[in-house]
């Protein structure tokens, strides 16, 4: 599996909602085409200090990507891509 480091931001058009109804993203636009991810995938709160942020490993069945969500609604960055 080749890793890829991407680190750019993203901008999520669709989010999912668990049965906890936490946010977690389904659809994310990058570099003008739109990935669809296939389920809720697993993700982590990583903290430093006061800030927080979340990391989300997610698939749209071909190709794994890692996100990261600034916990504000705002800021989502594209970490990698694994395929």
């Amino acid at each position: 599996m080749t890793n890829t480091t991407i680190n750019k931001e993203v901008s999520v058009t669709r989010l999912g909602f668990k049965k906890n109804m936490t946010v977690y993203p389904q659809q994310v636009e990058f570099d003008g085409s739109t990935i669809n991810f296939i389920d809720a995938g697993i993700s982590c709160i990583v903290r430093s200090g006061e800030r927080i942020a979340q990391i989300f490993t997610l698939t749209d069945g071909r190709s794994e990507f890692r996100l990261r969500s600034d916990n504000n609604g705002g800021a989502w960055t594209l970490l990698s891509i694994s395929a």
